[in-house]
């Protein structure tokens, strides 16, 4: 099973609720990037996932989901092949899970229980439905949306950023939207129009300066706007042209790829 990364075609942040979260409304668009995500009986439950090491939320995803369903089947070996960046800010962990839920739902014949994947993470919401989409809430309110998926350019830099020390930074330095302002801005993503715009790009630049050259380079490669997805630091645009990726390779961005 493909599960596919996602950029930020827009993304605004409120300040931090009561519950240390942050209100966000955001237009998420699945990319043509994607991991690989099997599932085959094992001897016990495990994650194998090359070249990444350290805990992973597909191995959560098992967990819970025995747990919400009391699904007692026999231990499954789930095995990841990454293409998505790690901690690059397209949900490639989210992704992986979300997609592990779903092949767990087909092996068990059992639904995903509602409220499962918000309980995993807000990425994995949107990710289970991997289609175009609005996020509200923290993230766990997910409104999937007609329209089609603008060709994209991604470029994966070599560097990781927590996204909880994004969303530090853009607190002690961002300006936060407003309620009003939040549900203007999911008023106009319903009605078919977004503003190119992600809320913590300044705060993931102040943390990786890479990500500010990345975006010149997109630019000077004709490509419409630049972003950063999620909280970085990967940086994609829109273009059509073929081309686009290998300028931005020749550039000295050898990951840069249609998507």
């Amino acid at each position: 099973m493909l599960a596919p990364g996602k950029v930020n075609l827009s993304l605004l942040v409120g300040a931090p609720r009561a519950d240390g979260l942050h209100p966000l409304v955001s237009l998420v668009q699945p990319t043509a990037l994607a991991d690989t995500v099997t599932i085959e009986p094992h001897t016990r439950d495990e994650v194998v996932c090359p070249g990444v090491t350290g805990e992973n939320l597909a191995l959560h995803a098992i967990e819970a989901f025995r747990a919400a369903t009391g699904w007692d089947g026999p231990p499954q070996r789930v095995t990841i092949v990454k293409r998505i960046p790690i901690a690059g800010g397209m949900a490639g962990g989210s992704s992986d899970a979300a997609a592990t839920l779903k092949l767990l739902s087909d092996t068990s014949g059992l639904p995903i229980p509602p409220g499962l994947p918000a309980r995993l993470g807000a990425d994995v919401t949107v990710m289970v439905h991997a289609t175009r989409a609005l996020m509200t809430g923290a993230g766990e309110h997910v409104e999937p949306l007609p329209g089609t998926k603008p060709p994209l350019v991604v470029v994966p830099l070599d560097a990781a950023l927590s996204a909880a020390a994004v969303y530090r930074a853009f607190d002690a330095h961002g300006t936060s939207r407003t309620p009003a302002e939040l549900d203007e801005a999911a008023h106009r993503i319903r009605a078919g129009a977004h503003d190119p715009v992600n809320d913590l790009q300044a705060a993931a630049i102040r943390l990786c300066p890479e990500i500010g050259r990345a975006l010149d380079a997109l630019h000077e490669a004709g490509v419409e706007h630049p972003l950063v997805s999620g909280s970085g630091p990967t940086v994609f645009g829109v273009s059509d042209d073929p081309d686009a990726p290998a300028r931005l390779r020749a550039a000295g961005y050898p990951r840069a790829t249609s998507a």
